[in-house]
């Protein structure tokens, strides 16, 4: 049986069969696996659990800087069907299989990958060309 403390009416409040109770969100890269409760965007799951996704829009879909990639069909099939506005805001994308994390409702167990930040990719190209570099002069 269940034990829960708090309120009755929370998922998270469930201490055993967490796992059965809610689905499992997983984010790459790093595999970090969560448990949320359904409902809730992949924004809103993130936030709760501290994995960081960039967004400048507060969830509104305005700012598309909140773009996830849903790589397999079993994940696509456990968030919300795109809305109009995000299938506006993304376009072809959508059938690259990409989402907005603020937009997509998570259903089911589902895996999602975080793109890298665009900044931290330009520092990171840079870094590996400066090294390359300097192993070329030795």
């Amino acid at each position: 049986m269940f034990r829960r403390i708090g309120r009755a009416d929370h998922a998270a409040d469930f201490i055993e069969g967490k796992d059965r109770c809610m689905p499992s969100l997983t984010f790459e890269p790093g595999g970090k696996t969560l448990h949320v409760k359904k409902g809730l965007t992949i924004l809103q799951a993130a936030r709760l659990h501290h994995v960081h996704i960039r967004t400048r829009c507060h969830g509104q879909a305005s700012c598309l800087m909140c773009k996830v990639l849903v790589p397999d069909d079993r994940s696509k099939a456990a968030l919300s069907a795109p809305a109009p506005r995000e299938r506006f805001r993304l376009g072809d994308r959508i059938e690259q299989g990409y989402r907005l994390a603020c937009q997509a409702v998570v259903q089911g167990d589902a895996r999602v990958t975080i793109p890298e930040d665009p900044l931290k990719a330009v520092i990171r190209n840079k870094l590996a060309n400066r090294q390359q570099e300097q192993e070329d002069l030795w």
